[in-house]
């Protein structure tokens, strides 16, 4: 089988991942573009990506171009002679760089496309309640996540699963499938086609602070499956008043219920053993915390932290 020369765009542990599986895979990797270091945490420490550590570690020459039009930049791209460029979890390419290699430059999308174009597939699928999703693979053109499809493949969601567990199963068989993705553009075995019209796609734009937040006048399983959509990042919130206190309450995990009651959605029933917010038709019981200021807890050590819960309510 003919080794293809690849360059590998990528930033996060999700790209990162494929980036192993090519440099495992016979296909050879000419370079690597990924972000600047960015400084973070309270020392402002200059932090690499994923993706540059795992090309720093295996002697992967790294390029970090603040911008991907710099002149510079693209002569050291067309020097490098790829077959192929690769793209996962990266930023928008002109076009002059995605039609630089021969057989074009391919992206690795965490959804079945059409569905779920943009920034966050992963916790849409969740959020809307779908019980599969999957990755595909599709050449680059100059509209979001719009071209030509390679290949694709379906996973199963549980009822139960979240958005961390979801990223990383679809890690594990994305990176696969670039692999499948080259081997085939290597032997010329793949047909690529166009993805089929769909009248209203489902989409997944990008998550904002203002969007985690529970609306508890809805039915509860959809309160569910936005929690476990937003569940580990970027999570979920509600607000509590506590006495004269307002402070957010992220919800990372819970149980919930469908039956009938009295109560106004939103209502908080908190004592040392219950916590229990009401929905439209039923109720949710958070199990996993966090309240603004502390630590990630369990339910009970949460409860646990409290004298009085008489002037505890959802805000």
């Amino acid at each position: 089988m003919k080794n293809l020369k690849v360059v590998f765009f990528g930033t996060p542990d999700f790209a990162a991942k494929s980036l192993e599986a090519i440099h495992q895979s016979h296909h050879e990797i000419v370079g690597v573009v990924t972000v600047a270091d960015k400084p973070s945490g309270r020392g402002q420490k200059l932090t690499e990506s994923p993706v540059k550590k795992y090309a720093v570690e295996n002697n992967l020459p790294v390029f970090q171009p603040e911008k991907l039009r710099n002149p510079e930049f693209l002569e050291e791209m067309r020097k490098l002679e790829a077959d192929v460029f690769v793209v996962v979890a990266f930023r928008m390419m002109p076009k002059v760089l995605f039609e630089m290699p021969k057989l074009g430059t391919f992206n690795l999308h965490a959804s079945l496309l059409p569905d779920y174009r943009g920034a966050a597939p992963i916790n849409f699928a969740i959020i809307n309640g779908e019980e599969k999703t999957g990755a595909t693979t599709f050449f680059i053109n100059e509209k979001i996540d719009e071209g030509n499809i390679l290949l694709q493949e379906e996973l199963p969601i549980s009822p139960d699963e979240n958005a961390g567990s979801l990223h990383d199963r679809l890690m594990e068989m994305g990176a696969k499938l670039v692999v499948k993705t080259l081997d085939g553009l290597a032997e010329n075995s793949i047909t690529e086609q166009p993805q089929p019209q769909v009248a209203e796609p489902k989409n997944a734009f990008k998550i904002f602070k203002e969007d985690t937040r529970i609306h508890w006048n809805q039915e509860t399983v959809k309160v569910h499956n936005f929690i476990r959509g937003m569940s580990p990042y970027p999570c979920a919130f509600t607000t509590l008043k506590i006495g004269e206190e307002t402070k957010g309450l992220k919800i990372y995990a819970g149980t919930f219920e469908v039956s009938e009651h009295q109560k106004m959605a939103g209502t908080l029933e908190i004592s040392k053993n219950i916590f229990r917010i009401y929905t439209k038709d039923g109720f949710y019981q958070p199990t996993e915390v966090q309240l603004e200021g502390k630590k990630r807890m369990n339910v009970k050590d949460f409860l646990n932290g409290f004298h009085s819960f008489e002037d505890i309510k959802i805000a």
